[in-house]
């Protein structure tokens, strides 16, 4: 049964508005045509499923509100410049279903919306449209292609120093409302540590803040009452607190752990961190899946810039097969998915069951004997080299993918075989080390794989996912972040998924015909 929501800006569109409409947008107005082609009915219900059919002031329509984030995405917008357009442009008035005298909303509006839908309504209204292309079979099970680019964070990174200051100064802020006599006193505090720490090195600087911050930190907990509140949106100040803390515990951690690579770059945005592509930058990876047939993006993630890359191509096949009940057959990754634990995982026939497509990483030739070559017992216990000695001292290896086996060195000292086993036997004094990894079939698979005909003509696909990263960057600014934070970086890639895939169902619905002629009326249902 469906349920009907009052909206504080329904005006119905007038004869009037559908004249001005068809004088001053043109026929094959991209606009028109996306509004034409697009099922928007189904992204409707979707979108008020966030509201309560009776409590609460009559909201403004959702769907023009998703529709300006198209419009923000498609033309790169800000959240008032695409107010300030829809407001003379008769060709957005068009797409958005409002008539000349609909009022729109305030800029502000749209930051309210974009955190009441959050990610995970946005996801719904981008599979919402890949339903679409499914159902019109554009969109095919047989191949998906995964590749990543990166995302720059919206900040300025701060030297140690200013990070440390200011996780000081969050979390003074946030104890003002629990103890603002106690903060006075801190901040005077603040004022004489700069100036008696002035002529010091910075190293020194550094470590008289970090020690008071560690003070602050200790006392702040205290202002907690202990538990949770059951509803944080109930109690901002706490939640504030909380946040604040839980900041300045990880910016402690990450100085007392400075080898440890996950750490704090800016308390702007806390969850951005330094990564690796092609160079160090910091910020967030883009992950998206691919049909390699249709092209369409089919799924679409953000993660930490240090996050697992490789490991996220499984996040991304179960997002789609949850959200459209599809099975998909195969998966093209680069060479960062040649890992063991990985190429299992994916291959499991009681799991995703995918046939995976991977470039070999190239090892070193090897020197003497190979791992193959030496026998391991049922129990995987005892290792037996080719001249027949055997050992059963080992440990894990470096990267806990197997077993170190080492050979003592009076075994090795009179074998016939020395000669062709060691790497070095005129200056070798030690026995043979010999690594068993527990995905030694696992790799040898894919090497066999990557020789057949099969896996030349998926490699020759792959290149669609990288300039399809391309155009997201390129024509849609994905490579920077709008906003701070995962979730909402989250919502930028995926609205910036979603109109690169409107234009694509647009082109494949339409074919080489292009877009027919006919009235605004004709395109214009509504919802």
């Amino acid at each position: 049964m469906s349920v009907t929501i009052l909206m504080s800006n329904e005006r119905p569109l007038t004869m009037r508005d559908y004249e001005i409409f068809d004088a001053t947008v043109p026929a094959d107005h991209y606009l028109r045509r996306v509004h034409t082609a697009i099922d928007f009915a189904p992204i409707h219900t979707i979108l008020l499923g966030s509201y309560h059919p009776t409590l609460g002031r009559p909201p403004y329509e959702p769907l023009v509100l998703l529709k300006l984030e198209f419009l923000q995405y498609q033309y790169d917008f800000s959240d008032r410049e695409v107010i300030n357009h829809s407001q003379v442009n008769m060709a957005f008035r068009l797409f958005l279903d409002l008539s000349l005298h609909s009022p729109l909303p305030d800029p502000s509006l749209l930051t309210y919306f974009r955190k009441r839908w959050g990610p995970e309504v946005h996801q719904q209204v981008f599979q919402e449209l890949i339903s679409q292309a499914r159902q019109q079979g554009l969109v095919k099970d047989r191949l998906r292609l995964t590749d990543a680019t990166h995302v720059l964070a919206n900040i300025a990174v701060p030297t140690t120093l200013v990070l440390v200051a200011r996780a000081r100064g969050q979390l003074l802020d946030a104890a003002l409302a629990y103890a603002p006599e106690r903060v006075a006193q801190e901040e005077a505090e603040v004022i004489r540590l700069r100036s008696a720490t002035a002529d010091l090195p910075d190293v020194e600087r550094l470590a008289h803040r970090v020690e008071h911050l560690r003070t602050l930190v200790a006392w702040a907990e205290e202002l907690l009452p202990p538990g949770e509140p059951a509803v944080p949106e109930l109690d901002p100040e706490r939640q504030r607190l909380r946040q604040a803390l839980d900041l300045a515990h990880q910016v402690l951690h990450d100085r007392d752990h400075p080898k440890e690579g996950d750490k704090v770059v800016s308390t702007h945005d806390s969850t951005a961190r330094n990564g690796w592509h092609h160079q160090w930058f910091t910020g967030y990876s883009l992950d998206i899946l691919m049909d390699a047939h249709s092209e369409f993006i089919t799924a679409v993630d953000v993660m930490a810039a240090n996050a697992d890359e490789a490991a996220n191509a499984t996040q991304l096949i179960q997002q789609e097969e949850q959200a459209q009940g599809n099975d998909i057959e195969a998966m093209s990754i680069d060479s960062i998915g040649y890992r063991g634990d990985l190429l299992d995982q994916w291959t499991d026939p009681k799991g995703l069951n995918l046939e995976v497509i991977v470039p070999p990483i190239e090892q070193a030739a090897a020197v003497g004997f190979p791992p193959e070559a030496f026998t391991l017992d049922a129990a995987q216990a005892k290792l037996t080299c080719p001249a027949g000695q055997t050992t059963e001292k080992r440990e894990r290896n470096t990267n806990d993918t197997g077993w170190k086996y080492r050979f003592a060195p009076r075994q090795c000292a009179g074998c016939p075989l020395r000669e062709k086993c060691m790497a070095k036997p005129a200056t070798t004094t030690g026995g043979r080390t010999v690594i068993k990894n527990e995905y030694e079939a696992t790799y040898r698979a894919a090497r066999e794989k990557a020789k057949t005909p099969r896996y030349q003509e998926v490699r020759r696909q792959h290149p669609k996912v990288e300039r399809k990263l391309g155009e997201l960057a390129r024509w849609h600014q994905a490579r920077h972040a709008r906003y701070w934070g995962t979730p909402k970086v989250l919502i930028q890639a995926v609205l910036t998924c979603f109109v690169v895939n409107a234009k694509l169902f647009l082109k494949l619905v339409e074919g080489p015909a292009g877009p027919t002629a006919g009235t605004v009326r004709a395109g214009l249902s509504g919802v």
